[in-house]
């Protein structure tokens, strides 16, 4: 995978030398490439961090490649809890630096976001270097700095360690559960909202904002829109599209130091169902299935927020800002895509489009919509909307989003 012009030009503007960048190599068979580049950098020593489930999709086999490279493997099998899922959390954390050996020269992250977020997390307490090799085309976190962890049942976001290499095996990747695929999809498809609540916390609130980054992530948003057809597939090329965007997501998160273009009110209510389903002791759900279900529920948020907010009673210094670039957000919001349109985009790849469907029940939503915006200190809409509500939000959204 070649990174495009626009990338190394926005490296180029943030100082850093593409050297820097992992090597990217997002083909069919790319396991086979893997002893041979840690041969090449002289690292003899391999830890593969993986659960059941990946280490009998990838694992056993790469394992095999390495040893037959002369590379000594040792692999952690990550631990089950109650609902046969593996966490990013103290638990994960720990048994991967208490199993690590001293003398380890590499970590490979075997599997998809949570694995390689408890891995990035390790890789950079123990200051050694790991591998990303991803076994679905699930998150667009691969290739980022960002670890979205669970500590004491509430999640952060922690910036740690990028990967100096990515081998994303597309005969792995297109064998892997259709859910999985899916939730590729349901990240990138966040960044409809996403992208649209970076500008209002620029405009608003005065954060950092890049109109290049902000435009490269909108990029792989519409080639996998476009591409709908062949990412349903499943097949090799459709694939290859749905990986390459997910990777080029996280490449922009990684020279900005911080999540904002591919972050923003859905993730916010992905990560508020997730903490509530941990309070709970439920089995969690896919991140990119959340995420897809909450862009459609914040867009309709935002659209019915346009059409009845009467911006002349924001008050304060937050208000002065919002009515002074009220009319580019609401032309900004009635461009979105509607909520039914999103709806349809998340069937035609398989994925869950309704709250019901992720059995997300309807008071969960309506809680989130009126607290989630306090997990991150952004300025996005729904952080707005809920400055200036004259009540709770409701939901479903059948009452009117007024003003104080």
């Amino acid at each position: 995978m070649q990174l495009s012009a626009d990338m190394l030009t926005l490296a180029e503007e943030f100082g850093i030398s593409p050297d820097t960048f992992p090597k990217l190599e997002v083909e069919a068979g790319a396991l086979t490439s893997v002893g041979s580049y840690l041969k090449d950098k002289g690292w003899d020593k391999a830890v593969l961090i993986m659960d059941a489930q990946t280490k009998a999709a990838a694992g056993d086999r790469l394992a095999a490649l390495l040893e037959a490279e002369s590379v000594h493997v040792h692999v952690i099998e990550l631990l089950a809890n109650q609902h046969g899922q593996v966490n990013a959390d103290e638990a994960s954390l720990i048994q991967v630096l208490v199993e690590t050996p001293m003398d380890t020269d590499v970590l490979l992250a075997v599997g998809a976001g949570t694995i390689h977020d408890i891995t990035r997390f390790c890789s950079l307490k123990l200051s050694v270097p790991f591998v990303a090799v991803p076994t679905a085309a699930s998150v667009d976190g691969f290739t980022s700095k960002g670890a979205p962890l669970i500590l004491r049942g509430v999640k952060q976001t922690i910036q740690t360690a990028a990967p100096v290499a990515v081998f994303a095996d597309l005969d792995v990747l297109c064998a892997a559960p259709g859910p999985l695929t899916a939730a590729g999809f349901g990240d990138l498809l966040g960044k409809f909202t996403s992208l649209l609540d970076w500008e209002i916390s620029a405009s608003v609130g005065g954060e950092p904002y890049n109109a290049l980054a902000a435009r490269m992530t909108r990029h792989s948003l519409d080639t996998c829109v476009d591409h709908i057809e062949e990412i349903a597939k499943a097949d090799e090329a459709g694939i290859r599209i749905l990986m390459e965007s997910l990777i080029e997501s996280g490449l922009v998160m990684q020279i900005l130091d911080f999540s904002r273009p591919a972050s923003g009110a859905e993730h916010h209510l992905s990560h508020y169902w997730e903490m509530h389903l941990l309070k709970t002791d439920k089995r969690q759900l896919l991140h990119g299935a959340k995420v897809g279900v909450a862009c459609a529920i914040i867009t309709e948020l935002y659209k019915s927020w346009a059409e009845q907010f009467d911006v002349s009673e924001a008050e304060g210094e937050t208000g002065a800002g919002l009515r002074h670039n009220w009319e580019d957000i609401r032309l900004k919001i009635a461009s979105l895509p509607t909520a039914e349109v999103l709806r349809y985009y998340l069937y035609q790849v398989g994925a869950p489009a309704s709250s019901q469907e992720i059995g997300i029940d309807d008071e969960l939503v309506q809680d989130s919509l009126n607290e989630a915006y306090h997990l991150r200190d952004r300025c996005t809409g729904l952080f707005l909307i809920n400055q200036f509500k004259k009540e709770q939000i409701s939901y479903p959204l059948q009452d009117r989003i007024g003003s104080r």
